[in-house]
Formats: C-alpha cells, sequence, structure tokens
C-alpha cells in the first residue's frame, strides 16, 4: 500500500510510478509485447535500447509532471495530493487518451470524487487480458486515492 504522509503529489506520484513499474535500464517486451525501458516508458523504445539509471530517472520525472499537467488540465475539480498522485500514476499507465475518455474522469468531472476513486479497480486489462500486476496497482492507486478525499490542501 502507498503510504503518501506528508510529501506532495509529485513525491507521492514519482515514488507510485517507480514502485509499480520498476526500473529496467535494457528494453524488454512488457506483457502485452510493447518495447518497454526505465520504468515504463514505451515511446520510441526498440528492444536493445539501454539507458543509465539517471536518465530513466530524468525521463521518469519528465513524463510524471507531463501526466500530473494532463491530469489537473482535464480535472474540473481540485484535487488533494493524493488524487492526483492516483490519477497522475494512472494516466502514465494507461495514457491521456484513455483517462480523458473515461467513466472516471466523468464521475470526478460532475463532483462524484469517491465513485471516481473506485472506478480504478476496473482498469485491470491489457489487450484483454486481466494482468495481476494491474490488479495490484489498481487497487493501489484506489486507495491513495480514497485517502485524498476530503484533505482541503487542493493541489491543481
Amino acid at each position: 500500500m502507498i503510504r503518501p504522509g506528508k510529501k506532495t503529489w509529485l513525491a507521492i506520484a514519482l515514488s507510485a510510478v517507480a514502485g509499480f513499474e520498476g526500473l529496467r535500464t535494457t528494453a524488454y517486451n512488457d506483457p502485452v509485447g510493447i518495447p518497454t525501458i526505465c520504468f515504463g516508458y514505451t515511446h520510441g523504445v526498440q528492444i536493445g535500447d539501454t539507458a543509465t539509471p539517471e536518465q530513466c530517472e530524468q525521463l521518469l520525472t519528465d513524463e510524471v509532471v507531463q501526466y500530473a499537467h494532463d491530469v489537473s488540465n482535464l480535472a474540473a475539480v481540485p484535487l488533494s495530493h493524493e488524487e492526483k498522485a492516483a490519477y497522475t500514476s494512472f494516466a502514465y499507465n494507461v495514457g491521456t487518451g484513455a483517462f480523458e475518455r473515461s467513466t472516471l474522469l466523468r464521475k470526478l468531472n460532475a463532483g462524484d470524487r469517491r465513485g471516481a476513486c473506485n472506478e480504478l479497480p476496473r482498469w485491470v486489462y491489457a489487450k484483454g487480458i486481466k494482468l495481476p500486476g494491474l490488479v495490484k496497482r489498481r487497487a493501489a492507486e484506489r486507495d491513495l486515492c480514497l485517502s485524498g478525499l476530503g484533505n482541503e490542501h487542493a493541489s491543481n
């Protein structure tokens, strides 16, 4: 379980994404065959690519900041640090387009913040295959998201 403590949304999101994705400095095929490197980075990756841990950390930070920006732009309601971190981790994994088209975002923007958090466990399939790693990740993202409800310090 992710324990946010007093961390900012960025620290929580970086920790969550890095923990879920794991660091691999040599490109590999993910569970559904997508070439991947570093902390789940897929853009333009080819099998045989390599990266240093420092390059991977920079990619992770850049990507998390971009996905958080996208989440903030799409959310019509203020988010707690925990909600923003959970949705950023989710968007990092499924992409901004999927987040934008999701029932989760519709519920969030309608003011059903709890209902939005509870949508996360539905996203456990990749190419029609239920992945145990996604089940675990979504449960942790949901718990993180719900832990931020009622927090008065919004991060948008």
